[in-house]
């Protein structure tokens, strides 16, 4: 019960975990992407769309991971910064 609580008053966030899925959603797009600019490139004899489709696979996945990896963060420093006030304010209420 206390677990929907935490859910019901925004304590337990579940972004972090959209997050991960939005992760793997992106990877699989950028996967199957660049594959299917290499297969059109390669059918219609261009370079450029194999080309783009390699850059695709290769740098494709770093972006989402740095990009998802930059919004975790922010949940990160959120938590960080809510355990130094709940210890600060449990100073103050011991002077």
């Amino acid at each position: 019960m206390s677990d929907f609580n935490d859910f019901l008053t925004f304590r337990k966030m579940i972004t972090p975990t959209i997050i991960q899925i939005i992760f793997w959603i992106g990877i699989v797009l950028c996967v199957v992407g660049g594959i299917v600019y290499i297969v059109v490139g390669a059918v219609q004899n261009t370079a450029s769309g194999v080309l783009y489709g390699l850059i695709t696979l290769i740098i494709g996945p770093l972006v989402v991971r740095i990009y998802c990896e930059l919004l975790i963060l922010m949940f990160r420093m959120n938590d960080s910064l809510s355990e130094i006030n709940d210890k600060m304010g449990r100073k103050d209420s011991e002077e």
